[in-house]
C-alpha cells in the first residue's frame, strides 16, 4: 500500500469541493448555520464535518475510504488490524479491557495507570491485582513495574486473564517491558498496553520501541498527544493470538459514538501520513532542536533539566525540576504569565511536550528561552531543592473490598488525618496526569495522606469529589 495516500482526508476534500447541499445532519449545514462570531474560526473546518454519506464510508462498518485508511495504519504499525478511535484513548482502553476480561476474572494492573483503565475493570466487574511501580527518587515520581514483580504476580495469580501496563509514563520514561510481554505470553496471558503518549515511537531510532514492535497483544495510543491529529483522535492496534479481534470490534461498536466526527477521523488519516513520511533527515533536525532547547534551559537559574537513566525515554518529553523553594505548580503559573503553557506540573517538576518537527519546519528556541527568562528572572532566590516524599506502594496488592461489598457498604466522611487505616470510598485523582493515588476499596496508609497533603499544599487540582476542599475524605463504614 502507498503510505503517501490519505484516502479519507482526500475524499472529504473532494466532497466539500462539490458544494454539496445538505438536507441531512449535522445541523450547521457545512457551516452555513453559524453565529457570526464563530465563522472566522469554524467556516472551513465545518465544510469537512459531514456524516455517513455515499462515498464517505462508515466507521462502524468500513468498506471504503475509512477501511483503506485503517489498513494503511495497520501496515505502518505492522499489526493485524488497527482501528480509528474518536473518543480518545479512553474508549480504546475500555474496549481492550472488556474484550479481555469477564466478571470475577483476575487482572494484573500497573497501579499508576490512567483512570480509564480502572473504569474498564469496573465495567467488566473483574478483580484487579495492583502492581506497585518502582519509585524514582531523583524525579520524585513512580516509574514502571519490574519484571521481578510480574513474575511474583503470575506465580501468585497463575490464572490471571490479562496484564495491563502503561508505557511510556506521563514523563516519557520508557522502561523495559519486552521481557514482561515475553513472560506473560509464556503463561498464555495477554498484555494490554496504554501507550497513549507513544504513538510516534514507530517513527525511527530517535524514539524508544513501541509496544506494538515488542509484540503486545493490544496497544492503545492517543494520536492527538504527539502526532498532528485533533483532540480525541486515537488508535487501537490489535496483534494478538490470545484474544479475539471480533470481540474488540464489537466493544468499539458499543462504546464509540454512532455519529463519529469526520474531521477527527480525517486528522487521524493525516497523522498516519505525517508519521509514515517522517525521514532520517527529519529525525536529525528534530534531535538537534531538542538538544538545543535542553541545553539552553539548563543554563537558566532556578530549574534543572532532568535526563532519562540510560537514555530510556521519549525525547519529545522534557522535564524540568525546580531547584528553589517554588513548587512545579508555582513555576508553571509563572510561565503561563509569559504565555507558555506546559503539559503538566507536579510538586517538583514541569513537563514540556516538544513538537514532532520535520526538517522544513522552523521553530524558535530563542523565543522559548526568552519567555522562560522573563518568567523566572524576577523570582530567582537562593537555590534550595524541595524535600521529596518517597511515595511507595507494596509490589502486589488487592482491594480490601470487592465491587459487591463496596456497593453494599455505607459511606462516611472523615478528616484526612483520621483516615489512616480506613477504606477509601472515592477515586482520588490529581489531574493532570489523571493517574489515581487511591482507589475505592483500598486501605488508606499514612504515606497516602502525606502525599495527598503535599499535593494540596503544592496547588494540585483533583478530579471528582470536592471533599478535599474541606480537608476530608470519603471512607467505607465497615
Amino acid at each position: 500500500m502507498d503510505q503517501k495516500r490519505m484516502p479519507l482526508f482526500k475524499q472529504l476534500i473532494n466532497h466539500a469541493e462539490q458544494s454539496p447541499l445538505s438536507l441531512h445532519v449535522p445541523g450547521h449545514k457545512y457551516g452555513e448555520i453559524l453565529i457570526d462570531e464563530a465563522k472566522g474560526y469554524y467556516n472551513e473546518l465545518l465544510k469537512l464535518d459531514a456524516t455517513e454519506l455515499t462515498g464517505l464510508d462508515d466507521l462502524h462498518s468500513p468498506d471504503g475510504v475509512i477501511k483503506e485508511a485503517e489498513e494503511l495504519l495497520a501496515q505502518l504499525y505492522e499489526v493485524k488490524r488497527s482501528f480509528f478511535l474518536v473518543n480518545g484513548s479512553t474508549v480504546g482502553n475500555l474496549a481492550m479491557i472488556m474484550a479481555a476480561l469477564k466478571e470475577n476474572d483476575t487482572v494484573l494492573v500497573q497501579r499508576n495507570c490512567h483512570k480509564s483503565i480502572l473504569n474498564g475493570i469496573n465495567l467488566a466487574k473483574a478483580e484487579p491485582v495492583f502492581l506497585g511501580p518502582i519509585f524514582d527518587e531523583d524525579w520524585g515520581i513512580a516509574r514502571a513495574v519490574t519484571l521481578s514483580t510480574i513474575k511474583q504476580a503470575i506465580e501468585k495469580y497463575p490464572h490471571a486473564k490479562a496484564v495491563v501496563l502503561t508505557y511510556p509514563n506521563y514523563y516519557g520514561m520508557a522502561d523495559e517491558i519486552e521481557g514482561i510481554i515475553e513472560l506473560a505470553h509464556l503463561n498464555n496471558i495477554p498484555v494490554l498496553i496504554d501507550e497513549a503518549h507513544g504513538a510516534h515511537f514507530v517513527g525511527g531510532a530517535l524514539f524508544p520501541k513501541s509496544a506494538v514492535q515488542l509484540k503486545a497483544d493490544i496497544v492503545v495510543q492517543s494520536a492527538h498527544k504527539t502526532l498532528p491529529a485533533m483532540t480525541m483522535g486515537a488508535y487501537l492496534h490489535f496483534n494478538s493470538e490470545l484474544l479475539s479481534e471480533n470481540v474488540v470490534s464489537q466493544y468499539l461498536h458499543i462504546l464509540q459514538s454512532s455519529s463519529p466526527s469526520y474531521p477527527i477521523m480525517a486528522s487521524l488519516d493525516m497523522a498516519r501520513y505525517y508519521l509514515a513520511t517522517f525521514t532520517n533527515e527529519d529525525a536529525d533536525y528534530l534531535g538537534k532542536k531538542i538538544n538545543e532547547l535542553r541545553s539552553e534551559l539548563q543554563k537558566l537559574n532556578g530549574i534543572k533539566v532532568l535526563s532519562y537513566k540510560k537514555g530510556m525515554g521519549d525525547p519529545l518529553k522534557i522535564t524540568i525540576q525546580s531547584t528553589t523553594s517554588l513548587s512545579g505548580y508555582e513555576i508553571q503559573r509563572l510561565l503561563e504569565g509569559e504565555g507558555i503553557y506546559t503539559e503538566m506540573a507536579d510538586p517538583y517538576n514541569i513537563v514540556l511536550v516538544f513538537p514532532l518537527l520535520k526538517a522544513s519546519m522552523p521553530y524558535s528556541i530563542k523565543e522559548v528561552i526568552s519567555r522562560f527568562e522573563a518568567a523566572l528572572n524576577p523570582i530567582i532566590m537562593s537555590e534550595k531543592e524541595k524535600a521529596k516524599i518517597v511515595f511507595k506502594k507494596p509490589a502486589i496488592t488487592k482491594l480490601a473490598l470487592n465491587s459487591e461489598e463496596m456497593a453494599a457498604s455505607q459511606i462516611g466522611v472523615v478528616p484526612l488525618e483520621k483516615a489512616v487505616g480506613g477504606i477509601c470510598a472515592q477515586l482520588i485523582i490529581p489531574y493532570p496526569p489523571g493517574i489515581p493515588l487511591l482507589f475505592p476499596g483500598e486501605i488508606i496508609s499514612r504515606e497516602d495522606i502525606d502525599n495527598i497533603n503535599l499535593l494540596i499544599e503544592s496547588g494540585a487540582r483533583f478530579q471528582g469529589d470536592s471533599t478535599f476542599k474541606h480537608g476530608e475524605i470519603n471512607i467505607y463504614l465497615t
